[in-house]
């Protein structure tokens, strides 16, 4: 039901703005924030091993990753400081998290408008053979300027064999008008267990 919900949402807004959904045609494209694509800032924390380190994206953004205590932020800007001045710089999740080495950029023409990255969130109530958390992943979208960065939406990848296709509608949608502090970020999609570890 949700996913009809949402599907249903998504042809009553590509109705109600043609123009935003048809006027420039929305391509993917991609790049890596694998530590070798990337600049280290400083050295990591020797008591908790937090580090940060900046990795080059699209037209003249920068990807700013930082971790902390087995967590990570993500955001992006014209540059460190400005990416680390977002909301998604702050966004840090309870369970401990990593993000995916590649990020989608959505763009309209030459122009991207948001990211879709593929996280790892740690499931304390299940253990793998090794006696941790298991890591369950989701995709997650995040607007980018002009205006605010931070997170739009959330695929629970397990439940959702299309979750890359509903991420990207979810992009291409609602990162153009979704205002940072003000919306709620959205459940795109069936919910699950890795969705629902993301809920604060």
């Amino acid at each position: 039901m949700k996913y009809l919900a949402f599907a249903t949402a998504i042809m009553a807004l590509a109705s109600a703005n043609p123009g935003q959904a048809g006027s420039e045609a929305i391509s993917s494209s991609y790049t890596s924030t694998a530590p070798k694509a990337c600049r280290m800032i400083g050295k990591p924390n020797e008591e908790d091993g937090s580090a940060t380190r900046v990795c080059p994206g699209k037209s003249g953004l920068v990807v700013l990753i930082s971790e902390g205590d087995l967590r990570e932020v993500v955001s992006v800007g014209r540059n460190r400081e400005a990416a680390a001045r977002e909301p998604a710089a702050q966004a840090w999740s309870g369970p401990f998290s990593s993000s995916g080495d590649t990020v989608e950029w959505r763009a309209a023409g030459s122009e991207p408008f948001a990211i879709i990255q593929r996280w790892l969130i740690a499931d304390n109530s299940e253990q793998d053979k090794r006696g941790g958390p298991v890591s369950r992943a989701m995709l997650a979208v995040t607007r980018l300027p002009p205006g605010e960065v931070c997170h739009v939406a959330y695929v629970d990848v397990a439940a959702n064999p299309n979750a890359n296709e509903l991420a990207r509608q979810a992009a291409d949608e609602f990162a153009r008008d979704f205002k940072c502090g003000a919306d709620q970020v959205k459940t795109i999609g069936q919910s699950g267990r890795t969705t629902s570890l993301t809920q604060r």
